[in-house]
């Protein structure tokens, strides 16, 4: 049973920006002719790569500087490549949390293709942060080890699941970590244990972590289980049942309201929100917390629906919902991103 206001404590929100997109609709870089750069064996691809192949909701005008970094060294680089050039940039994986506008990005997108696995002893798996972490979670069970049943579901990367602490179905990714490395932006590595992290819903340390670069990999210490495989195989099936997964998604939009009893998906269906739709973007009727792009959705459209469903159930039950998913301004910079 839904509590009814006042009953429901008004959340703080993330910062995330309900935004009239800057709405000259040419994007900012259809002027350019496509041209490569090439710096430290790296090939820097130039106003032509398109944000919405990079994303799972499949929205996304073109960036200006777009390369792929297939290994640790390639992604220090790549950062010293863009803060010598005063470059901002951002470090993708799967795009599974991102929403990109039409006019794409000036700045450097850097996709993370650092996806090695090594077993570093029975249950014990250290993998690259651009390593699947469905694949992860698929592997180790089919292995017989416990922890990452849950992560069969989850389309992003190691990196992305750790920075985020990706988790369902009462797993988390930071119950199973051992250690996390990561390049800061002053170009060290460095080598973080459990104990040095702190974790919460959706939240990590690196979150907040003013000179994070990027992961670079993360190391999870699993349990043997025999029953595992057959527990991943179940949340699979349920996944398919509750979830859109046919259409292009970022997965849960909003966090879950802390200490309410109530999920945000709830809050959105009792709002009468499901079908809801503004231009390509819809509330799924399957899940409510799913926003999918019909096909023609655009950043705009996302953006609306998103502040249309924030404020129809904010009027109805007195919640602010939080935004997992994060919305990158085409031109985006430090001091708009943090504020």
């Amino acid at each position: 049973m839904l509590p009814t206001p006042p009953t429901f404590t008004k959340m703080a929100s993330m910062a995330f920006p309900v935004v009239q997109s800057p709405r000259n609709s040419t994007p900012i870089f259809s002027g350019i002719k496509e041209q490569t750069q090439n710096w430290n064996a790296l090939k820097f691809v130039r106003g032509k790569k398109l944000l919405k192949d990079l994303s799972t909701w499949g929205i996304g005008g073109p960036c200006n500087y777009f390369v792929q970094v297939f290994h640790q060294t390639h992604l220090l680089s790549a950062i010293r490549y863009c803060r010598e050039f005063s470059i901002p940039y951002v470090v993708i994986g799967k795009g599974s949390n991102c929403l990109f506008d039409d006019l794409g990005f000036d700045g450097c997108v850097i996709l993370n293709q650092i996806d090695f696995l090594e077993r570093m002893e029975p249950g014990v798996y250290r993998a690259g942060s651009g390593f699947r972490f469905n694949h992860l979670g698929s592997l180790s069970c089919n292995e017989g080890f416990t922890g990452l049943e849950f992560a069969a579901g989850i389309p992003g990367t190691v990196g992305g699941a750790t920075y985020m602490n990706a988790g369902a179905n009462g797993q988390e990714t930071a119950n199973v970590i051992e250690s996390i490395d990561i390049v800061t932006t002053e170009g060290n590595f460095r080598t973080l244990n459990r104990i040095d992290l702190t974790f919460g819903y959706r939240s990590s340390s690196f979150q907040d972590m003013d000179n994070l670069a990027a992961i670079v990999a993360a190391t999870f210490r699993l349990e043997r289980s025999g029953s595992a495989k057959k527990r991943q195989q179940e949340l699979l099936k349920r996944r398919r049942a509750t979830q859109p997964v046919n259409e292009r998604s970022a997965g849960s939009v909003f966090r879950n309201p802390v200490n309410l009893g109530v999920s945000a998906a709830e809050l959105i269906d009792k709002a009468g929100l499901k079908g809801c739709s503004i231009g390509g973007a819809m509330v799924s009727n399957i899940h409510a917390n799913f926003l999918v792009n019909n096909g023609a959705s655009t950043s705009q459209d996302m953006l609306n629906l998103i502040a249309l469903v924030k404020d129809k159930v904010h009027s109805k039950f007195g919640v602010e919902l939080e935004e997992e998913v994060l919305y990158f301004h085409p031109y985006w910079n430090y001091a708009n991103w943090e504020r």
